[in-house]
């Protein structure tokens, strides 16, 4: 049996270059497969690889059922595709970058998903979203501001700390992932 895994966290808390170092330290036979999202930003704004749609194509994919997960944030329409139905069916766990804000609907639409909450102290977070660069001070603060946004228990919900090296947090969510896939 396979399962979703819904990576979630405030923007600054790493959440892409934590899923991408797992993914490096995942062997390549491990039954997990990582989902693009589809986004209504550029390609070149920065941040994760992501399939960029402009706002039209987004709400054409939408109106045909194209998405297994959807939601909008900061501006940007964000989707996940029904392709990790057909990985899932093929026995495969999906790891997912999602949205706090659009866990309730991911819980209706997958109720045995795996939350992942990434965690980081605010005087980190604060450092992370400054040294990226994207955003004005102003931006910032909203960031902060929204990243206190709580995130509703739910059962299963792993809390994730990772204020540490990436290496060393990479490792450890490589680890939860190959458990979750293999215990599914």
């Amino acid at each position: 049996m396979s399962k979703l895994i819904y990576i979630m966290g405030p923007s600054g808390s790493g959440k892409d270059s934590l899923m991408g170092e797992a993914r490096l330290r995942l062997a390549a036979e491990a039954p997990v497969a990582f989902a693009h999202r589809y986004i209504s930003r550029p390609a070149d704004a920065g941040g994760e690889n992501h399939v960029a749609l402009s706002r039209a194509e987004f709400q054409l994919r939408l109106s045909r059922g194209l998405f297994a997960l959807s939601w909008e944030s900061h501006g940007f329409a964000y989707g996940i595709g029904r392709e990790i139905d057909i990985w899932m069916e093929a026995g495969l766990s999906v790891i997912v970058n999602g949205s706090r804000e659009a866990l309730p609907e991911a819980l209706k639409a997958y109720p045995d998903l795996l939350p992942v909450l990434i965690d980081v102290p605010e005087h980190i977070l604060r450092e992370r979203l400054g040294a990226r660069g994207r955003e004005n001070a102003g931006e910032i603060e909203a960031r902060l501001v929204r990243a206190r946004l709580s995130v509703i228990e739910t059962p299963g919900l792993v809390r994730f700390d990772n204020s540490g090296p990436l290496a060393e947090r990479g490792q450890a969510l490589a680890e939860l992932i190959l458990e979750t896939a293999l215990s599914s």
